[in-house]
């Protein structure tokens, strides 16, 4: 039995550049907590070197 190939098409309304703000929107609510965590990491180490450099 052959095996048909299966296609997918999406219809889409929106202009470029509507779907490309929607996108990253998506992206920066997914990584928010990742990219907050990272920040707070560097400014706990700054505040380390800091302590440091005042010894």
């Amino acid at each position: 039995m052959k095996k048909q190939k299966l296609n997918y098409r999406f219809h889409n309304p929106n202009t470029a550049e509507v779907t490309a703000d929607y996108i990253l929107k998506v992206f920066i609510e997914v990584n928010a907590k990742k990219v907050d965590r990272v920040m707070q990491e560097v400014a706990e180490r700054n505040m380390e070197e800091d302590k440091h450099e005042e010894k």
